[in-house]
């Protein structure tokens, strides 16, 4: 019995110790870039603008659409961060991808981001037509609730959680806890890791990381962006509301999008 004791003894002191070598090796991300594609589902989003007071230009227009894109348009960003600072950057597409008729916000990807997570503030760069604004107030509130969930996404496994932002929208997430900033693309953030893949599934978007890079990014590479016209959130919605008042049932459309 002492000698089975003793080996007791000396095999928990083994573990405990492997365990402790793990922890210590074990690495962390707190800086590097994610490279995300946005993922659009062209034709679902168009269908949402057909009504029977437009179908009988816009149905045409969309058959024609159909003709000569794909179903699902693709976009392309880069999220650069260093401990809860981060800059979001979309990638300007060459052509038009919408072939020029249809331009609703959810189809594009405007906003450069600067998120500052430690001190609750955003600071983003909106196109809204031709109008440049430049948005500053606190980081947007997601409402999540964490699942039991996993997923794999760009070789991260990956936890699901669902929220609400916006009061109605609601958002699907998967983050991972070994990158050490709450954060993720355009401005979602508030999980205990970086976001990875998040889906609006009713309004037919999802962004997926393609690849994470581990690497030091300089404090001076993070900086907010400078160009456009000063407002907060409620004095863009309050602008946009003003601009939309007799577009009837399309400004919600796009009220939310620009909103987004």
């Amino acid at each position: 019995m002492k000698m089975t004791h003793t080996k007791l003894l000396f095999t928990g002191f083994l573990l405990f110790i492997g365990n402790l070598s793990f922890a210590q090796n074990a690495h962390f991300t707190t800086s590097g870039t994610v490279e995300f594609n946005k993922t659009v589902n062209m034709y679902a989003q168009i269908q949402k603008e057909i009504t029977k007071d437009n179908e009988a230009w816009t149905q045409p227009a969309f058959d024609a659409f159909k003709k000569n894109h794909t179903q699902f348009l693709m976009l392309k960003s880069t999220l650069k961060f260093s401990d809860n600072k981060m800059l979001f950057i979309p990638e300007k597409p060459v052509d038009n991808p919408t072939g020029g008729w249809f331009d609703a916000p959810m189809a594009g990807q405007d906003n450069t981001i600067y998120s500052d997570l430690s001190a609750g503030q955003d600071v983003i760069q909106k196109q809204v037509f031709e109008q440049t604004f430049l948005v500053k107030d606190s980081t947007r509130k997601i409402k999540w609730k964490i699942t039991d969930e996993t997923r794999d996404v760009a070789g991260y496994t990956c936890r699901r959680a669902n929220g609400i932002m916006m009061d109605s929208i609601y958002v699907v997430a998967f983050y991972t806890d070994k990158i050490h900033v709450s954060g993720g693309p355009e401005s979602f953030n508030g999980l205990p890791g970086m976001i990875l893949e998040v889906a609006l599934p009713h309004e037919n978007v999802i962004w997926t990381a393609t690849k994470v890079t581990d690497v030091t990014i300089p404090d001076n590479t993070l900086i907010p962006p400078k160009k456009g016209k000063p407002v907060n959130n409620k004095e863009l919605k309050n602008t946009l509301q003003s601009v939309m008042k007799n577009w009837g049932d399309e400004a919600q459309l796009y009220l939310k999008g620009f909103l987004f």
